[in-house]
């Protein structure tokens, strides 16, 4: 199992942070998925998973949750 934290943009709500769990906990192999929001900010978004999962995948789950993007450094 590992846990990997993304900084994620665009979530101002708990109805954003609410699209964005279902969106990754339907990922293949996802056990949980935890939101600190930090309205119109970067909220990080925790996923467990039994393996790593591909960033594509997480960015694709997460443009099709709203207009959420990966923070990259």
């Amino acid at each position: 199992m590992t846990t990997t934290t993304y900084p994620v943009a665009g979530m101002t709500c708990e109805h954003c942070s609410n699209a964005v769990t279902a969106e990754l906990a339907g990922l293949d192999g996802v056990t949980g998925v935890a939101v600190a929001l930090v309205p119109g900010g970067v909220s990080l978004v925790s996923v467990a998973a039994d393996a790593p999962l591909p960033g594509d995948a997480v960015a694709a789950a997460l443009e099709e949750a709203g207009d959420y993007r990966i923070v990259s450094g």
